[in-house]
């Protein structure tokens, strides 16, 4: 269960800005497959996304571990959907970190808890599409 998957890109925005799209509780369609995130952002508190996926509603959650505005946010996540039991070995750890580059902001995503080295690439294509919204979102706002 130690193969992790890693997705990253640069977003022509300031780190400010992508920071503020990623927390967002706001639910957009390229981001987290349209959830809307509900947290109050403290580490230790619950964290969970709600939104509806090939017409059906679902519910992920997770726990908040640590936030540092505008660079490191660390959460745990579970998806009912992934046919796991929803104990904590199911669960994986999301970290993202932003980082200030020329003319924007390098995001990396890791997940963690990845059974095989071909489930933790099946996730990087998930993450990396919402890293894609993420970039969307976030260059149309800076505009």
């Amino acid at each position: 269960m130690d193969h992790v998957a890693r997705a990253e890109l640069v977003v022509n925005a300031p780190p400010e800005r992508v920071w503020d799209v990623l927390t967002s509780p706001e639910p957009r369609p390229e981001i987290m497959f349209g959830a809307r995130t509900v947290t109050d952002w403290q580490p230790g508190h619950p964290i969970s996304w709600r939104g509806e996926w090939d017409g059906q509603a679902f519910e992920d959650k997770g726990e908040v571990v640590h936030v540092e505005a505008p660079r490191r946010l660390v959460v745990t996540h579970f998806s009912p959907m992934s046919g796991q039991p929803d104990v904590p070995e199911s669960f994986h750890r999301l970290e993202y970190v932003l980082e200030p580059v020329d003319g924007g902001t390098k995001v990396v995503l890791e997940q963690d808890n990845n059974p095989t080295s071909e489930s933790a690439e099946r996730n990087v294509e998930s993450w990396r599409t919402m890293l894609d919204g993420l970039k969307k979102v976030a260059e149309a706002s800076s505009t």
